[in-house]
């Protein structure tokens, strides 16, 4: 028997074997009633997605960026935000909502109102916090809507000025035959500059003392007035005080050199090899935020994306747009189980964890 029409939007019963004719039409014609109705109702729901994607956004949008002002996410997140405006013809605010290598922010996202009106741009921590928090309130695969990946942001080693090394061989010696521990700073466990950092020691064999600030701004500024020894941070945050001449810089985690900052070498040619560490970052709404905003703002970010102010604005900060294919929702969802797996041993390894 050939299925009902519209048997996968909603079930109607079919006529029933009855003995009369006059019972026969009855139930034929209730039939033809539901399908009208569910008819009906199909069309209203596809008008109102039509309706709600024409609307949206009819006011500001909340971008929550998990670490503190003037940190590599927020300097990213800010440019974003001025683009995707431009686009969708409404205001992005950004609120900084720093805490717990970003797991505050994400929590507060996971649980917000999903209405196209709270999103959020988070890096390389949604992939490792499942492996580094013994009790995380929310799960990065399941609640959030993906939108899509926004950027690929290298990572520098940098020290404070007064450091006698002159380059990392030096370094490595000089932190293996000193008595007093360096202290590297970063963001808080989980946070890239944190991850930087322990992958440093384990690939070549050293160790040093942590200071941890909320955020890698404050972290830069202790740096530069020489309160810390080193600080490994995204690109984003270190091209310009490289450029200045106000930090010394040790390498680049990158195959080849960074355009914006050329003058740095990489891990790779000093002889450390396998020390390649590119920070993604990823835009994210609520679970349920309805999909035709999700459609509308996968649209807006791959204009953005595309977006030659933007572009520029990237490049000189020695990050790089990702592809179109990487900035949909399944790419993002690819990025996020692929990283989650390849993180869990690294971390493991490392005995980093916390509750």
């Amino acid at each position: 028997m050939q299925a009902p029409l519209f048997a996968g939007v909603c079930r109607v019963p079919l006529a029933t074997r009855m003995n009369g004719v006059h019972e026969r039409a009855v139930q034929l014609e209730k039939d033809a009633f539901m399908v009208m109705r569910c008819f009906t109702a199909l069309l209203l729901s596809l008008g109102a997605g039509v309706t709600m994607a024409q609307a949206y956004p009819a006011k500001p949008i909340n971008l929550i960026v998990p670490f503190a002002i003037g940190g590599p996410v927020d300097t990213l997140a800010r440019g974003l935000s001025n683009s995707m405006a431009l686009q969708l013809k409404e205001t992005l605010t950004i609120e900084n909502v720093a805490g717990a290598g970003g797991t505050v922010a994400a929590n507060r996202v996971a649980k917000a109102n999903p209405d196209g009106y709270t999103l959020m741009v988070h890096h390389i921590g949604m992939a490792t916090a499942p492996s580094m928090y013994r009790k995380l309130s929310y799960n990065p695969l399941t609640d959030f809507e993906f939108i899509g990946e926004i950027a690929d942001v290298p990572m520098t080693l940098m020290a404070k000025l007064a450091l006698p090394p002159d380059n990392l061989t030096q370094l490595i010696a000089y932190i293996k035959s000193s008595n007093a521990k360096l202290n590297l700073g970063h963001a808080g466990i989980g946070a890239a500059s944190h991850l930087c950092g322990l992958l440093f020691q384990s690939r070549v064999g050293v160790e040093v003392n942590s200071t941890v600030f909320n955020g890698t701004a404050p972290a830069l500024a202790a740096l530069m007035s020489g309160q810390i020894d080193l600080l490994c941070d995204q690109t984003t945050n270190t091209t310009r005080p490289i450029r200045s001449g106000r930090v010394k810089v040790y390498g680049a985690t990158t195959q080849g050199r960074i355009a914006a900052i050329d003058m740095v070498p990489t891990f790779a040619e000093q002889g450390v090899k396998g020390f390649e560490v590119v920070v993604w970052n990823g835009l994210y709404a609520p679970k349920g935020t309805p999909k035709p905003v999700i459609d509308n703002l996968v649209k807006t970010l791959q204009w953005t994306l595309r977006d030659p102010i933007f572009r520029d604005r990237l490049a000189n900060l020695g990050a790089e747009p990702v592809s179109k294919e990487r900035a949909t929702p399944e790419g993002l969802a690819k990025k996020l189980k692929a990283e989650i797996e390849k993180w869990r041993p690294v971390i493991q390894k490392a005995g980093v964890q916390v509750d």
